[in-house]
C-alpha cells in the first residue's frame, strides 16, 4: 500500500467549506476516514452555545455528539464512505473531494514565526517554550490543533490544544510534566488535581465513576492548567499524542472482516501498552476472567478503544474490567478476538478501568 500523506489530527477542508479531521491512521487507498468537526454558518446552524466559531471573516459551527452524523446523512452523502471491513459506511472524504489540506505542524510554525495577534496566541508560545526548555524537544515535534489550527479561537475563552509527535517525545513529555506539576513555581499544573473539571456536569458513564474517572485522568499528566501571567487567565491546555511517521502502518485491507460477537464483561491483564496514548488506543491483553458474554472473550487478544476517555487509561501488568464489543478480527493470515469501545448505542455503558487501584 502507498504511504498515507496524512495522520490523526490532520485537517481536510471540503469546497462547502465544511472541516473534518482524519481520524487514526488506517485508511482506504482511495479515502480518508474522518470525523467531522466544523460546518459554515451558511449551510449548518446550531443551537448549542458553545458551537459557534468566527474568524473575523466567516462564522462556523462545531458538531458536538452525533450533530455531524446525521447533517452528513441529511446533507452530503458523498461524504460517507464505504469502510469494507465493517461493512457499513462512515464519515470520511475522498480524495477527490479534498479541497484543502492544514496540517497542524505547519499551522504551529505559522503561529510561532509571526507577531502574536492575540493573548492566546501569545500564551500558546509561552507554553511551547517554557516546556520545550525544561523537556529538550524541539518545536518542530509539536503541532496545534482545534479552533486555533482554523484562525476562529476566542482569544479570551479558548483552550490550548496541542499536539506532541511520537511515542518516545510523549514519554519524555510526561515524564517533564510529571516534574513541573510538582514544582510550585511552575506555570503549569495537573488539570485533574481537583474535581473543578467535572463538577457540577451531568455524568453519563455507567461504569465509571466521577472519583475512577479522576483517578486516571490525573496520571494521564497530558492534561494541564496553564497559568498565563500576562492575561491573569488559566488556561487549559492539552497535548494530544499523535504517531510520528515512522511509527505509522496503514493495517487498512479491505479483505479483513469484522464480524460482531456481542457484549462482553470481564477482567484481563494488560500485557502491552505502547499504542496507549494514541487513537485508536490498542492494548494487548490476556483475559482472566469473563464475567458476561460470549465465551470466545477467553481468546480476546488486544482492547481498540476509539474513545478518547480511556486513551491511557491503563499500563502494562495491571488488571483491567473491560465492557464493550467483542469482535471477531479475519484476515487473510490469521483470526483473532478483540474488544471495541467505539461510538455505539451503548457508548456509556462502555468501560475501561484499572481494577485493582480505583
Amino acid at each position: 500500500m502507498s504511504p498515507l500523506r496524512l495522520r490523526d489530527r490532520d485537517a481536510i477542508i471540503s469546497k462547502e467549506g465544511i472541516i473534518f479531521r482524519v481520524f487514526g491512521y488506517s485508511h482506504p487507498s482511495n479515502a480518508y476516514i474522518c470525523d467531522i468537526e466544523y460546518a459554515p454558518a451558511e449551510i449548518f446552524k446550531s443551537n448549542n452555545p458553545k458551537a459557534p466559531r468566527n474568524n473575523g471573516n466567516h462564522v462556523f459551527y462545531k458538531f458536538y455528539e452525533d450533530e455531524g452524523w446525521k447533517f452528513i446523512q441529511e446533507n452530503f452523502s458523498q461524504y460517507l464512505i464505504l469502510h469494507e471491513i465493517l461493512q457499513k459506511k462512515v464519515t470520511g472524504v475522498n480524495l477527490r473531494d479534498i479541497q484543502q489540506v492544514k496540517k497542524p505542524e505547519t499551522e504551529l510554525q505559522k503561529l510561532i514565526e509571526t507577531e502574536p495577534k492575540d493573548e492566546l496566541i501569545e500564551a500558546t508560545r509561552n507554553v511551547l517554550e517554557f516546556t520545550t526548555t525544561h523537556s529538550g524537544l524541539p518545536i518542530e515535534r509539536f503541532g496545534v490543533f482545534g479552533s486555533m489550527l482554523h484562525g476562529f479561537h476566542h482569544p479570551k475563552l479558548s483552550d490550548i490544544d496541542l499536539i506532541i509527535y511520537g511515542g518516545e517525545n510523549t514519554t519524555t513529555l510526561c515524564e517533564t510534566l510529571h516534574e513541573l506539576y510538582g514544582d510550585k513555581s511552575s506555570p503549569l499544573r495537573n488539570e485533574f488535581e481537583t474535581d473543578k473539571t467535572i463538577r457540577g456536569k451531568r455524568w453519563r458513564f455507567q461504569n465509571l465513576t466521577p472519583k475512577e474517572f479522576l483517578w486516571h485522568q490525573h496520571r494521564k499528566l497530558i492534561y494541564a492548567l496553564f497559568h498565563d501571567e500576562k492575561s491573569s487567565r488559566v488556561i487549559k491546555t492539552e497535548f494530544e499524542p499523535v504517531k510520528d511517521w515512522k511509527e505509522i502502518q496503514n493495517e487498512y485491507d479491505p479483505n479483513t472482516r469484522i464480524v460482531q460477537k456481542g457484549w462482553v464483561k470481564m477482567l484481563a491483564r494488560i500485557t502491552i501498552d505502547n499504542e496507549a496514548s494514541f487513537i485508536p488506543s490498542i492494548y494487548g491483553i490476556k483475559p482472566t476472567e469473563v464475567l458476561d458474554g460470549a465465551k470466545e472473550a477467553n481468546e480476546a487478544k488486544r482492547i481498540v478503544s476509539y474513545m478518547e476517555e480511556f486513551r491511557m487509561q491503563s499500563q502494562e501488568d495491571e488488571t483491567v474490567y473491560v465492557e464493550g464489543n467483542l469482535e471477531e478480527v479475519k484476515t487473510n493470515k490469521r483470526r483473532f478476538y478483540q474488544i471495541a469501545l467505539t461510538h455505539c448505542p451503548k457508548y456509556y455503558q462502555q468501560v475501561l478501568k484499572v481494577k485493582s487501584n480505583t
